[in-house]
């Protein structure tokens, strides 16, 4: 399967230019930002990107009807999802008071909260750096990436799927959380691979190469 054409879901919401930009680096041939759910639907790849409030993020995304988007998508082409964009593929989130997301995996989205330690160490929320990746699975997204590699994370919350299967890496913040998920053709990242230099670029181009398949 090439990687002939992408598309980056703009739905008002997270950083599409670096996104984008990561993906043109990585060998994308063509990389579309939109929120025209035609384009979406033509696209070989599709990225599902998000920064900030999970309410808006949700919202927006309902509003432009992207979410019915996203679940057609599902069904027959690889989807990458980032941060937030991992979160809302979630059932629900405890951000924002609450928030229902749209589903894709069992489970929930959890503060980190407010008295957070590693041992006597008191740590600072947002989880915000590089920290260590280990991989769940063997998993063409992990193709050339050396077990515990470093990626860079930015949150405050962070997902508690429902089924240890659908754990692809994890990582440790005062306590473990899953970094990425897998699900059929989605695979989603808590970290921001656009942001993470070579391992980053690594999964970028694994992306543009994964038929959806594992």
């Amino acid at each position: 399967m090439t990687a002939s054409r992408v598309a980056v879901i703009d739905y008002g919401m997270g950083n599409l230019h670096s996104v984008a930009k990561a993906l043109e680096h990585a060998g994308a041939l063509r990389v579309e930002v939109t929120s025209d759910p035609a384009t979406i639907l033509a696209a070989d790849r599709v990225v599902l990107p998000g920064v900030g409030a999970i309410r808006d993020c949700v919202s927006e995304l309902r509003q432009l009807g992207l979410d019915q988007v996203v679940r057609e998508v599902v069904k027959e082409k690889p989807l990458l999802g980032i941060c937030v964009g991992m979160q809302m593929l979630f059932e629900s989130s405890e951000e924002n008071g609450g928030v229902d997301c749209l589903g894709h995996f069992p489970g929930k989205v959890s503060f980190f909260g407010n008295e957070l330690y590693e041992g006597d160490v008191r740590l600072k929320v947002p989880h915000m750096g590089w920290n260590q990746v280990k991989q769940s699975i063997d998993h063409p997204m992990w193709h050339r990436i050396d077990q515990d590699a470093r990626f860079y994370f930015v949150h405050s919350y962070h997902a508690q799927p429902g089924k240890h299967t659908h754990i692809a890496g994890r990582c440790r913040y005062g306590v473990d959380f899953a970094a990425a998920v897998i699900q059929d053709n989605i695979f989603a990242t808590q970290f921001h691979p656009e942001k993470s230099h070579t391992n980053g670029l690594q999964l970028m181009q694994n992306f543009l190469a994964w038929d959806g398949r594992w």
